[in-house]
């Protein structure tokens, strides 16, 4: 029953959904599944702090949510606007769309990590989907410590297959590929500010 209901949410689209399938399209697999890997690690932290109660903490003070959806969205754009000098600053989508160097892989870490960081509701899912599948008073934090460790893996497992479905559907349409193709991630990003503010 909890696996069915992982994978229900994570098959809704959101902004991880999002963030991975733009990037395996304008970046290919290797950059999508680098970014996958940062979002994980941030949903570790999500559960750990779930746990720790400060999403509870954070709903009691929505300044302080308020606070944290101003900086994931800043972040967002900030993001935005250094991938639109990088495109701006290329002739191609395929040179925009170049392998990741090293520093190319941790700047795609870093992202995926950051941008659901800083996500308030991902820590708010954690707080409220986790405790619905906790039986009894007896080892909770044990129970807790492997649901969110399931919920880690299977979210990891949905990114990875969402990166190489978009890679795969970007190669097949890059016969005759788009001056716009560049422009992809940098609106993305835009939009998943909006949705963050506004949501």
């Amino acid at each position: 029953m909890y696996l069915l209901a992982l994978a229900g949410a994570f098959l809704l689209p959101g902004p991880d959904m999002a963030l991975v399938l733009a990037t395996g399209a304008a970046r290919g697999v290797a950059t999508a599944l680098v970014t996958a890997v940062g979002i994980a690690g941030a949903r570790a932290v999500h559960v750990a702090l779930s746990g720790a109660g400060l999403a509870a903490l954070m709903v009691t003070h929505p300044q302080a949510l308020q606070w944290v959806k101003w900086a994931g969205a800043a972040y967002l754009l900030y993001l935005a606007l250094r991938l639109l000098q990088s495109a701006l600053s290329s002739k191609t989508a395929q040179e925009a769309a170049a392998p990741a160097t090293a520093h190319g892989a941790r700047a795609s870490l870093v992202r995926g990590f950051l941008t659901n960081l800083l996500n308030p509701k991902a820590l708010l899912f954690c707080s409220m989907f986790l405790p619905q599948f906790v039986v009894g008073s007896e080892q909770v934090g044990m129970q807790y410590l492997r649901l969110g460790a399931v919920l880690v893996l299977v979210g990891l497992l949905f990114d990875a297959l969402y990166a190489v479905l978009a890679a795969r559907l970007a190669r097949r349409l890059r016969g005759k590929p788009s001056p716009y193709g560049k422009f992809v991630l940098p609106t993305v990003f835009v939009l998943l500010a909006g949705r963050l503010v506004l949501g």
